[in-house]
């Protein structure tokens, strides 16, 4: 860990942007507890790594703040792109980075916080903070954690990391094969409550959280009177150039093309205009005539993907020709056919579309036009079964809530 967190160090010196962020981070959050600033002890205190793991929090920190408004929350990141995207959130009485995890920092910030309890979400285990809590007899919980046979903690390199779930006083895992393998390993304080991103994702759909944003308006016009309307969402170089080969395959018809890339900086922006050229309109700079015309709508802004599905029939789903795809079922939710790439194995939402054949996974141009021209042409009676399966994986939030808290 020493090591891990000395090249983030070094990195910043060096002028890389996001280690900056993540060394001026913690600083922020050792000058609050130096100078006695924070204000949230006794607070129930949630980790999460980044945005995606935050949004599966989101359904039990909203539920407790309904419920349980008198109690603290503080919510930690140790991603930079995590605490941006949410330090403003209204729910939590903090947002903070959390401190490298060195025994010195977890001792003093556990002794400053004095947190009620504690709550990681997913593949949050970072040992010098559990063995600080448990020390402290501090109560702490996994939520929406899942187990592989392939992790550390089960081979015989891993014993020292499988002996941190005994940290836990209860592990909420996401399937029965993560509890069946936990139990082999004698890891007994653990129950099968599913995942609270799908409670989030439902809470979206049914509440039409941010529906009337008027950032939106430009995206109204351009899918207005459209019936076959592809959502690209989070998508890398090696999906984006399938998906300009697939725009040429649909130039005679009426599809268009809603690009959400994962990064936006100006070189890989320069990148998708090459490859679409003259069929375009960036989001930034669109107008009326120019959303009318286009064929492709590139979003080059932030934080808007997953109020933008609701404006297609299907979705592709970027990063499974990388190191894996991004979150599927907040596309599927709103009845929406999902394609994404080959890398989709580690991905329990993914498998779960696909057996429930509301889903493809393509791994090459050739598939991805046969899976994308049947899921537009069938996409009520497929979407119908990916919001279907949407529906049923939902409740994990209520029996997290119950547990922990009723």
């Amino acid at each position: 860990m020493f090591i891990y967190f000395l090249i983030i160090r070094i990195a910043a010196l060096c002028g890389h942007a996001k280690a900056r962020a993540l060394v001026r981070g913690q600083k922020m959050t050792k000058d609050a507890m130096k100078s006695d600033g924070l204000s949230v002890r006794g607070a129930i205190w949630i980790h999460a790594a980044s945005v995606g793991e935050f949004e599966q929090a989101r359904p039990l920190i909203e539920r407790l703040r309904r419920e349980q408004p008198q109690r603290k929350i503080v919510v930690t990141f140790f991603s930079p792109s995590g605490y941006e995207a949410r330090k403003d959130y209204k729910e939590a009485d903090a947002v903070l980075y959390l401190p490298f995890a060195t025994r010195r920092n977890a001792k003093r910030f556990i002794e400053v916080l004095k947190p009620e309890m504690a709550i990681f979400v997913k593949y949050e285990f970072w040992p010098a903070y559990l063995k600080e809590l448990k020390k402290r007899s501090i109560p702490t919980y996994s939520i929406s954690s899942i187990f592989r046979p392939t992790q550390r903690f089960f081979h015989w390199y891993g014993k020292a990391s499988l002996h941190l779930l005994h940290c836990f006083t209860h592990l909420f895992v996401q399937d029965e094969a993560s509890r069946r393998l936990l139990a082999e390993h004698g890891v007994q304080d653990c129950s099968v409550a599913g995942d609270t991103r799908f409670d989030r994702v439902g809470e979206i759909l049914s509440h039409g959280l941010d529906a009337n944003d008027p950032r939106l308006m430009p995206i109204e016009d351009f899918t207005q009177n459209c019936q076959r309307v592809l959502i690209a969402g989070s998508t890398w170089p090696e999906d984006e150039e399938l998906l300009a080969q697939y725009m040429e395959h649909a130039e005679l018809t009426d599809t268009k093309l809603i690009l959400v890339p994962h990064e936006i900086d100006e070189k890989h922006l320069h990148y998708i205009f090459q490859r679409f050229q003259g069929r375009f309109v960036r989001y930034s700079r669109a107008t009326s005539t120019s959303l009318i015309h286009a064929k492709v709508l590139v979003m080059d802004t932030m934080g808007l993907l997953s109020s933008v599905y609701r404006f297609g029939q299907t979705a592709y789903i970027g990063g499974g020709f990388g190191a894996g795809i991004h979150n599927t079922i907040e596309a599927a939710v709103y009845g929406m056919p999902v394609v994404f790439g080959p890398r989709y194995h580690h991905f329990r939402e993914a498998q779960g579309l696909i057996d429930a054949n509301a889903a493809r996974s393509i791994k090459n141009y050739k598939e991805l036009e046969e899976a994308l021209d049947t899921a537009l042409d069938n996409y009520e009676m497929i979407g119908a079964k990916a919001a279907a399966y949407v529906h049923d994986e939902t409740g994990a939030t209520e029996k997290i809530y119950k547990q922990i808290f009723s």
